[in-house]
């Protein structure tokens, strides 16, 4: 799925909540919200594209999901918000590099050939991501996951972010097994298009005390033995690492965080004409940013929304400027549903999630604000 995604930690929105959101952009699959008790949650999963079976465990508690109407490729649950207050989307696609692959294949399913040979199944990815994880976790769905990761494997590259009243973690897979995850610093925002996105991580807390960086244990071996560090000076950026540097990012994925980074930090950084210290190419455009003002749902919305509205490069604009629809808008028009995953905190546990939901086009359509914390979901004409 081609989606864009926006991570706002706890200092730096303005009541305090952390949010986690994203547009799932897909070929407009029409979603629906509903809410899976315990009971309704199945107890083996079944995918559709990948022919995996995968028990499950029998404690599951309440959560909300937004799956696709049309079940035939899937359930694409996307997002939610679980009873013990915990918000997931899952997933932004990413990018990765040939280097990277060759590593670490995908886990992609084989159909069997020949008469009397067994399918292969595949691993696991976007369609089932949210109903192997969020019904079982209260705070670590990094750590769930990655075991998943680890067992089955995936077959395509994604990002995943959890949150809860006090952090939020993004979790990038690695080829087909491996994995890394980051603690959004409370006082940052992060932007992140469909690219291979951390620019920093602290390896040595990752196999040290574990409080901000997590990874898979053998990352350091898998790196060293592949020879994918393409880091200089002894400098670690993930990206360059494992991420992508290609033409087609300067038109699809850069121009998407160049926006919404000049919209957060329009003081901090210098974002248009000469001496710009960052264009819509940019490779080293940063994946978190400190805002400018604290961030409220509607800048988020108005992010996830954008078309590049007063620059050349607006799509919508009635001026030709020679520019105009030269880079992937956020906001288009095969976008399923965008959620907010807002969890607050001084209000009671009944009331602390929210869930900001928006099916169809961002740009021209509204967030509709749902507790997340109930037993239904009542639509009235």
């Amino acid at each position: 799925m081609s989606c864009t995604t926006v991570l706002v930690g706890k200092n730096a929105s303005n009541d305090h909540s952390t949010m986690i959101a994203r547009t799932d952009d897909g070929h407009f699959d029409v979603k629906k919200l509903i809410v899976v008790e315990p009971k309704q949650q199945p107890k083996k999963y079944q995918s559709v594209l990948s022919h995996l079976t995968i028990e499950l465990p029998d404690d599951p508690i309440r959560y909300t999901a937004c799956p696709s109407v049309d079940k035939k490729e899937g359930i694409w649950a996307a997002t939610g918000i679980n009873e013990a207050n915990v918000g997931m989307t899952a997933t932004e696609t990413i990018t990765s590099n040939p280097r990277v692959l060759s590593a670490d294949p995908m886990v992609e399913y084989q159909k069997a050939e020949k008469r009397g040979e067994k399918d292969v199944p595949g691993g696991i990815g976007e369609e089932d991501l949210v109903v192997l994880v969020l019904p079982y976790i209260a705070r670590e769905g990094v750590l769930r996951l990655a075991s998943l990761l680890e067992r089955y494997g995936t077959y395509e590259s994604n990002g995943i972010a959890f949150n809860d009243e006090n952090e939020v973690w993004w979790m990038e897979t690695i080829g087909g097994h491996h994995w890394m995850a980051r603690r959004v610093p409370d006082d940052v925002c992060v932007v992140n298009p469909n690219q291979f996105g951390m620019d920093a991580f602290d390896l040595a807390d990752a196999f040290g005390a574990q409080k901000e960086h997590l990874c898979s244990k053998d990352l350091r071996e898998f790196i060293a033995e592949n020879d994918l560090d393409l880091n200089q000076n002894g400098a670690f950026n993930p990206r360059d690492v494992f991420g992508s540097h290609t033409d087609m990012d300067h038109i699809y994925n850069t121009p998407r965080a160049w926006f919404m980074g000049r919209y957060l930090t329009p003081d901090s950084h210098r974002w248009d004409g000469e001496g710009a210290e960052y264009t819509p190419e940019s490779d080293r455009l940063p994946w978190a940013l400190v805002p400018d003002r604290k961030v409220a749902v509607e800048d988020v919305k108005y992010l996830l929304s954008a078309h590049y509205q007063g620059t050349p490069f607006n799509p919508y604009s009635n001026q030709d400027t020679g520019k105009r629809g030269m880079y992937r808008s956020i906001g288009i028009n095969r976008t399923g549903v965008t959620s907010i995953c807002q969890i607050r905190s001084g209000v009671p546990e009944a009331v602390r999630g929210v869930e900001w939901i928006c099916f169809g086009s961002t740009t021209f359509d509204a967030l509709l604000p749902v507790y997340a914390n109930v037993p239904k979901m009542l639509y009235r004409p």
